[in-house]
């Protein structure tokens, strides 16, 4: 393992240019102090989790400190925010502080949100607040531990800086990693200001870096792009198969790498909402939770829009083609397993369908139907979960089909209850539990924090003493309104 002053860099990125970033030092906050950090996410950079308790961790990412190999840029991209293009955008108030070298050869961004002021703040002030902080390293954490392709999260820093939001807060610093920062949004910004030169630059970076396989194929840009409208059918449908909704899929907060991306206003379902708004701006309900399979496809479009450089349109419209049979053969695959399912067999994706119109419009928690249906014997189990249906004529069909497509796939009770409890969460991030420990950290108490986020690190596990976090919401919780202000 490695301490802080190991670390070796590799700033790739950096070395594109002043066009595609420009040169900015993080402003220090405050008294800095550690909030939480993630050992998992530390070990991606070969560091010692005991590298937390030193002071000189806390200095690094607040700001205050840099390293010498380090070189921070504010990278500049566009993109379009609620279908609306806005030409140019940028990291307002993050920084890419440079690229680290694992000892498997992996390269991990540095990236400190929340560093100050840069060209491309737009009038912001540059800072990330506490709340916001603490939710995208909680999210972060939380989707890599359910196995959903995510950016990662190593630590929260906090600080005696105040902001203004709605009201006064305080500053904070995030430290999120990723193997790139790269978005849609880059593409977009070399393609709409007609930057011919930028833009293969750009791609250049973006095959030889991350998709080295895709230079050996006859039209590498063609392959570029259906390789990632795959990762993104792959990661679109766990997010519906989990109930996350994301909040704000503008194509500037799509990585190129098909991760989950620029935590904002998200949400885990609680009751099944086919049509839940998780983002309390989102007047039209643009970025509701059933949108995302369109929205997505919508982004993409916008990809192979400014790819037209390289590839055919008819040869980008064929990939873009892939994606909904892509998304629902990935999402079918993950909702069987959810059922306890081994096999694909007729008729499945209507039993599916048929379960979630049931739970639409009842009192029926997404994620604990699934964790209790799989705890005992399909008869058991049903009889147990039907109270909380409406149509309980509808569910009783259900709940025949069910049953009878299990005995046709069951290998035996015992398996089939390790299958599910094995992709079927008990510990969700719902967010009342996130807005419990962000108003205890606001008031300087990081134990609660600390403590969920080493729950929901092993969200599957039945945790002794933990079974509060997997309670269902109390009706208050079900409603707090999430914005983008951060």
């Amino acid at each position: 393992m490695k301490s802080l002053t190991d670390l070796t860099f590799d700033n790739r990125f950096a070395r594109l240019g002043d066009a595609f970033s420009t040169e900015v030092l993080p402003e220090p906050i405050a008294e800095p102090r550690l909030v939480v950090a993630s050992p998992a996410a530390m070990a991606l950079l070969d560091l010692d989790p005991a590298e937390a308790e030193c002071e000189e961790f806390a200095q690094l990412f607040a700001g205050h400190k840099l390293w010498h190999e380090a070189e921070p840029r504010a990278m500049v991209y566009s993109g379009h925010q609620f279908g609306v293009y806005n030409p140019r955008l940028g990291d307002g108030r993050g920084l890419l502080l440079g690229e680290v070298v694992n000892a498997a050869g992996e390269h991990w961004d540095l990236h400190l949100k929340g560093a100050g002021q840069t060209p491309y703040s737009r009038m912001g002030d540059g800072r990330a607040v506490l709340r916001s902080s603490i939710r995208e390293f909680l999210a972060s954490e939380h989707l890599h531990a359910l196995g959903i392709p995510t950016s990662r999260a190593l630590c929260v820093t906090a600080s005696n800086t105040p902001v203004w939001r709605e009201k006064k807060e305080s500053a904070a610093m995030l430290l999120r990693l990723a193997r790139s920062h790269v978005r849609f949004g880059h593409f977009e910004y070399f393609y709409y200001t007609r930057q011919p030169e930028q833009l293969k630059q750009l791609g250049e970076h973006v095959l030889h870096c991350h998709f080295p396989d895709c230079l050996e194929q006859e039209q590498p840009y063609l392959a570029l792009f259906r390789e990632v409208v795959e990762r993104n059918a792959a990661l679109i449908a766990h997010w519906q198969a989990y109930g996350f909704c994301h909040g704000v899929m503008n194509s500037d907060n799509m990585s190129i790498l098909g991760i989950t991306f620029d935590y904002g206003p998200y949400a885990f379902l609680d009751d099944f909402d086919a049509n839940h708004i998780c983002n309390h701006s989102d007047d039209s309900g643009r970025y509701s939770f059933s949108n995302q399979v369109p929205i997505a496809q919508w982004n993409l479009a916008a990809l192979g829009q400014a790819l037209t450089a390289f590839v055919e349109i008819e040869a980008l419209r064929e990939a873009l083609g892939l994606f909904l049979p892509l998304y629902q053969a990935h999402y079918l695959d993950l909702m069987r397993r959810r059922l306890g399912l081994t096999d694909a067999a007729e008729g499945d994706e209507a039993l599916i369908q048929r379960l979630l119109q049931l739970m639409q419009g009842g009192a029926v928690d997404y994620t604990n139907f699934f964790r209790a249906l799989g705890d005992s014997a399909p008869e058991q189990a049903l009889a147990r979960l039907r109270e909380d249906f409406v149509d309980l004529a509808g569910f009783d069909a259900w709940a025949a089909d069910y049953q009878a497509r299990c005995a046709a796939d069951d290998g035996g009770q015992k398996a089939r209850r390790a299958r599910m409890r094995g992709v079927n969460p008990k510990y969700i991030l719902r967010n009342y539990l996130a807005q419990q420990v962000i108003e205890a950290a606001e008031q300087g108490d990081y134990g609660p924090v600390r403590e969920l986020h080493a729950v929901l690190s092993r969200p599957f596990d039945e945790q002794p003493g933990m079974e509060r976090y997997a309670e269902r919401p109390p009706e208050w919780g079900k409603h707090l309104a999430i914005s983008c202000s951060s």
